[in-house]
């Protein structure tokens, strides 16, 4: 199957996009409106969010360049120190655009 990538080609692939995108979002949710939510339960889930960041992350600090694993380091050291993403994150930015600068 092929789909013309000019015209109304790309406004189907969007379209198919967000609708499946819409579909597992609604899915999970009403999946896990049967799901009572135990102590083991909360437990699994707030787990899954760490792992997906470190399955994430995990490849840019292997073969990144020194800029990727300079920010990840201050992003990490950042977000021990002051307990707060959104500082650690711009410091993360910060310090991968001095890094390729220079």
């Amino acid at each position: 199957m092929n789909i013309e990538a000019a015209g109304t080609g790309i406004f189907a692939i969007v379209l198919t996009m967000a609708i499946v995108t819409l579909a597992t979002r609604w899915g999970g949710v009403y999946v896990m409106s049967f799901v009572p939510i135990s102590y083991r339960v909360k437990q699994f889930i707030q787990a899954m969010s760490g792992s997906v960041l470190v399955a994430l992350l995990a490849p840019i600090a292997v073969t990144g360049d020194s800029g990727a694993r300079i920010a990840l380091l201050t992003t990490a050291v950042t977000m021990l120190v002051l307990k707060k993403p959104l500082p650690a994150i711009a410091l993360g930015i910060v310090a991968a655009a001095i890094t390729r600068q220079f």
